[in-house]
């Protein structure tokens, strides 16, 4: 055990995990301090990675270099790819996942890392010196010194658990809430706000009744997350779906005078984008049911997560209105939904790296930014802790821009725009996400990664080779000329135009009505073709099939790579500028952003206000 370490990271879910391995893998000593050594990488919510947008974001993480796409694959029990009827941009890879297997294969992660060390407690106080961070204070009232701090609280700054008009204080069933830290970070200069999650109860899966709902498989030949050499995933289990009715909403209604949610008691605002049940039918009154995602917790174990039945209703309601849904006549609850209220800080307050503008080498990343989902709080620790890195070593700032990934949209939205409800990533968010598919995290990032110690050597030949097997296949089809006799009668069982002269097969791959079982067909027509795998040839196909697309949204992204360039001096006198708007001046001056694409993507700051910093910097 050492007192002094290089990067000290709070808090062991998600973001925290991945901040604590990426600057451990990239050299530098980790103290890892948690409240409890027992739910390191705990799924507090539902046992899945993945999912749309989200699994795009695994994935990225991946091929830069970070871990939870490996522990996705070690521990899932179920793969789909979700969207496969609509264009790529919109495949999303999305897991089942065993919760004990994930958080034992995490923790085993970071064990085998020797630059990580373990403390288990509280942080209730930052130690800062001269505006730049110097050590944490624990309630035990051990002292660390430190170069660098990331604050990955999760849902424990001061939380408040509600069930019905029971309060407890606490951040997660059976876990205490953390105090002291709010309140310190307040008295620095931060500012500070409320939130609301939920969870829904879970049950015993013995005493449901299958037969009455509607299975859900997983893919037939699954795929995975990572890049790397994981597992293959040989035998899955099913999910299922079933529904609410009148009866269950009639049930959950009589609850409603007691619902902390309705009575006024939780002041955060919660995720609009997965509401409690009670929030859907109160909302939704014209809906006469809602769907409920029936989820295994594991391999071994009866334990089943309700998805869709967030509440935070008495548990009595609750237990009434599970037994009215069709399978859950002879429903046994396990314990009950809940709702959680806990601090958090407007990500406005943050760099472009999630390092705070207050405190030099204080980072930011997880829910304590505002987000909701272990996805997007695993990408911001991992580029905190990436950042935390590389400022205690004074190498350059790492950032992904919106065109690069999701990574760096959802960092983007949240410096620029901050969030007054949990944010979530959706593929709608992203500008460019024709650029940046599932199919391509690789292609895109792992040189990236590679280039800053994180990416291994096995992963960067790994995406050489197959960017140069892509290459190589695209070049064959491209000098493959088929004849009318040759093909049109396989192009007449496919209802497609036939051929009248001689005709490459590039353009034959661009025919809408030709999809990728075909393409395999086509490509046994093609003399010498080069031996490649599914991967290789799934990522060609889109390739060529979107090429217009793509080159499209390149040019679109290289236009606001320009003004990415063009950084702003963070100390830069905006009050100079009188021709500025009063209300783009003010904003420009409260978040201080990084350059004039940023500053572009402010609300209140407008198109006048960027052509006036244009043209005071010359452009």
């Amino acid at each position: 055990m050492y007192s002094s370490y290089d990067v000290i990271v709070v808090g062991a879910g998600h973001a925290g995990c991945e901040a604590a391995s990426a600057a451990a893998t990239m050299g530098s000593r980790v103290l890892l301090i948690t409240m409890n050594m027992q739910t390191i990488a705990q799924m507090s919510c539902n046992p899945a990675m993945g999912g749309v947008a989200k699994g795009q974001i695994v994935r990225e993480v991946d091929a830069l270099g970070g871990m939870s796409g490996i522990i996705s694959d070690k521990s899932m029990i179920q793969f789909r790819m979700l969207n496969r009827s609509k264009g790529p941009a919109m495949w999303s890879p999305r897991c089942q996942s065993d919760r004990n297997v994930f958080a034992l294969e995490w923790r085993k992660a970071l064990e085998e890392n020797r630059n990580i060390d373990f403390w288990q407690d509280t942080v209730n106080e930052v130690i800062v010196k001269d505006g730049r961070i110097a050590g944490v204070k624990t309630s035990l009232g051990v002292e660390f010194i430190t170069k660098a701090v990331v604050l990955t609280n999760g849902t424990f700054l001061n939380g408040k658990m509600f069930i019905g008009e029971k309060v407890f204080g606490g951040g997660r069933t059976a876990e205490r809430s953390a105090t002291g830290l709010t309140e310190q970070l307040v008295s620095l200069g931060f500012e500070a706000g409320r939130m609301k999650t939920g969870t829904p109860p879970r049950v015993d899966g013995r005493s449901l009744d299958y037969s009455r709902m509607e299975e859900q498989l997983g893919d037939e030949n699954p795929g995975k997350f990572s890049y790397t050499n994981t597992p293959a995933l040989i035998k899955q289990r099913s999910c299922w779906i079933t529904y609410t009715n009148q009866a269950v909403h009639d049930e959950l209604k009589t609850g409603f005078e007691k619902s902390p949610m309705f009575t006024g008691r939780i002041k955060g605002l919660g995720p609009r984008y997965c509401p409690s049940v009670e929030d859907k039918i109160n909302r939704f009154a014209d809906k006469d049911r809602h769907q409920i995602f029936v989820e295994p917790e594991g391999w071994d174990t009866v334990e089943v997560y309700v998805n869709g039945f967030s509440t935070s209703l008495p548990e009595t309601v609750q237990y009434n209105a599970l037994r009215k849904i069709e399978g859950f006549e002879n429903v046994r609850m396990f314990r009950p939904g809940y709702a959680v209220e806990y601090d958090f800080f407007p990500p406005t307050q943050l760099k472009p790296t999630l390092e705070t503008q207050l405190v030099h080498n204080l980072f930011f990343a997880g829910q304590i930014n505002g987000t909701t989902g272990y996805e997007e709080a695993a990408c911001q620790g991992l580029m905190a802790g990436i950042n935390a890195h590389r400022n205690v070593n004074e190498e350059a700032e790492f950032t992904i821009k919106r065109s690069e990934g999701y990574i760096g949209v959802l960092i983007d939205d949240l410096i620029t725009k901050g969030t007054e409800e949990p944010y979530r990533m959706f593929t709608s968010r992203a500008e460019y996400r024709t650029l940046l598919r599932q199919d391509n995290a690789d292609l895109r990032l792992t040189e990236k990664g590679y280039a800053i110690g994180l990416a291994s050597q096995e992963r960067y030949e790994n995406m050489l080779i197959k960017r140069d097997g892509v290459a190589e296949l695209t070049e064959a089809i491209r000098a493959t000329k088929v004849k009318p006799e040759e093909i049109n009668g396989w192009l007449a069982s496919k209802n497609s135009a036939q051929l009248r002269e001689k005709g490459s097969f590039y353009t034959l791959l661009k025919r809408p009505e030709i999809d990728q079982e075909d393409v395999k067909e086509l490509l046994k027509m093609i003399p010498d073709m080069p031996g490649v795998g599914e991967e290789i040839i799934e990522q060609t196909v889109i390739e060529i099939k979107y090429e217009d697309y793509l080159n499209r949204e390149k040019q679109n992204a290289d236009k606001l790579d320009k003004w990415e360039s063009l950084s702003i001096n963070p100390t830069f006198d905006y009050d100079r500028l009188k021709a500025l708007s009063f209300e783009g001046k003010e904003k420009l001056k409260r978040l201080r952003p990084a350059t004039i694409g940023q500053a572009s993507r402010i609300s209140g700051v407008s198109p006048s206000d960027v052509s006036i910093l244009l043209v005071y910097m010359g452009r």
